[in-house]
């Protein structure tokens, strides 16, 4: 405000378009442009109000940070469902890994216990073949199943006379001391022993002649 408007004076204003002075013509203020003495800013009636220096730049650092913070929680949002995924595979491999064991370890014992219940059946043919009572059609039965328990169950019949005695494979049932020997061997079988790979189903039953 200058000192005549806040005493009241009048206020004179050239509008002429000439300078009277000159002659020159005087410049018209752009459109939307304040006239000279005029504020540059309007007043709260919505007049245009040129926003403080810096105020821009202001809001766009803010609306960056903001997407920026966005952005980390994003990835760390997509690390985390990484992780679970990666737990889930794993215990999921687990899991059939563990299956296919607890599967394999059934059919073994299943296997065993078929073999096992087979046994007496084997020492009966084997005893009929040792007294020359397997002949004719039981022979053949006899062989057949023989032959089906080694090809497909793996087992195999052991313990024969001259064997090296090993305990870990053959039960002794008599000990014979003979001075002369140097290591124990089986001298009589009194039931031979059935194995499975390395496990052994039942020991041989025998008799040892060995040095004291």
């Amino acid at each position: 405000m200058t000192s005549s408007e806040e005493y009241g004076e009048p206020i004179i204003r050239d509008k002429r378009r000439f300078d009277p002075n000159t002659g020159e013509r005087r410049d018209a203020p752009a459109a939307g442009a304040p006239a000279p003495g005029e504020d540059s800013q309007a007043g709260p009636d919505g007049g245009t109000q040129v926003p403080p220096s810096g105020a821009g730049a202001q809001g766009e650092g803010d609306e960056l940070a903001a997407a920026r913070a966005e952005a980390l929680d994003l990835a760390d949002q997509l690390a985390r469902a990484k992780a679970e995924v990666y737990n889930i595979e794993q215990r999921f491999n687990a899991f059939v890994k563990r299956s296919r064991e607890l599967e394999a370890a059934a059919r073994e014992t299943g296997r065993a216990d078929v073999v096992e219940a087979l046994i007496p059946v084997l020492d009966d043919v084997e005893l009929a073949r040792q007294h020359g009572e397997l002949d004719g059609p039981f022979l053949a039965i006899a062989d057949k199943l023989e032959q089906l328990l080694a090809t497909r169950f793996g087992v195999e019949r052991f313990g024969a006379q001259g064997e090296e005695f090993d305990p870990n494979h053959h039960e002794a049932l008599m000990h014979q001391a003979d001075p002369e020997a140097d290591t124990a061997r089986i001298a009589m079988v009194a039931q031979p022993g059935y194995r499975r790979g390395e496990a052994v189903i039942r020991p041989a039953r025998v008799g040892v002649v060995g040095p004291e």
